[in-house]
């Protein structure tokens, strides 16, 4: 099966010839549809691999393949959502959510044409996340779980292909984090787009991926993939299971062997 995402033999150095080597030799491959996680220790070079697959950054060696096409610019078929929210202050929830519908085609060209059908779409993804009431609250009205679900929406009112997670719940609260797992997993079990989450919190990758993916210090690459073989959906309860909890240990042992190596050298 072709692969959807496909780094072969991937470098990234920042700086030009003498600047810093953030990733090298860098394979990965994913399926369309799959949820990948990525985890590894501070530095390893994961915000790198997301700026190579997302085309924000070119490789300086190596090919990287998304959708059948090699990535030569920024991608359309990406969604992102990062650690901070960021939504803009002078907008109301609903209208965060719509901003990439005015800057992505075919959306841009479509927007005022159809704009009461975008205008449902958006508000249909809100009551998904449980946002439906609070269209015309701004950001400061919201609480920081709530932001971080309008994030979610904004990333993927465009229907994107692939979704980008870059650490999305890693400033709120443990139970308003958890809580957004079964959100986000609930999204992707009804639409299946193709997911890479960036994460240091291993019970959050294996609670929602289909796969996770271990790298080692910088310059990083891929060291170790552990396919997670747990049912879906998956709730709290799972995160109590043995065979989860055994696979969080194993997790966290390689990425302790991968420091100690690290001091050692």
């Amino acid at each position: 099966m072709t692969a959807f995402v496909d780094l072969d033999r991937v470098s990234l150095r920042y700086g030009g010839p003498d600047g810093t080597l953030a990733v090298e030799g860098l394979n990965l491959k994913l399926r369309e549809g799959e949820f990948a996680a990525v985890v590894g220790p501070s530095g390893c070079g994961k915000s790198s691999l997301m700026k190579l697959v997302t085309g924000l950054y070119p490789a300086s060696d190596g090919t990287v393949i998304v959708a059948g096409s090699e990535v030569a610019g920024p991608l359309k078929i990406v969604g992102m959502a990062f650690q901070n929210p960021t939504l803009l202050p002078w907008r109301t929830t609903l209208r965060n959510v719509m901003l990439p519908l005015e800057i992505v085609q075919p959306h841009r060209g479509r927007l005022r044409r159809n704009f009461a059908a975008y205008e449902r779409q958006a508000k249909d993804l809100l009551a998904t996340v449980g946002l439906e009431g609070f269209e015309r609250k701004h950001p400061w009205q919201l609480s920081g779980g709530m932001q971080q679900r309008t994030s979610l929406c904004r990333s993927l009112i465009h229907q994107p292909a692939l979704l980008m997670l870059d650490e999305p719940f890693a400033a709120l609260d443990a139970f308003t984090r958890e809580e957004l797992w079964g959100v986000l997993q609930d999204l992707w079990l009804q639409k299946r787009f193709t997911v890479i989450l960036v994460t240091h919190d291993l019970r959050e990758a294996v609670y929602l991926a289909d796969t996770v993916h271990v790298m080692s210090n910088r310059p990083g690459r891929i060291i170790a993939s552990y396919g997670i073989d747990l049912p879906r959906p998956r709730t709290l309860a799972t995160t109590f299971e043995p065979h989860f909890v055994d696979i969080v240990h194993k997790l966290r042992d390689h990425i302790s062997q991968v420091r100690q190596d690290v001091v050692a050298a």
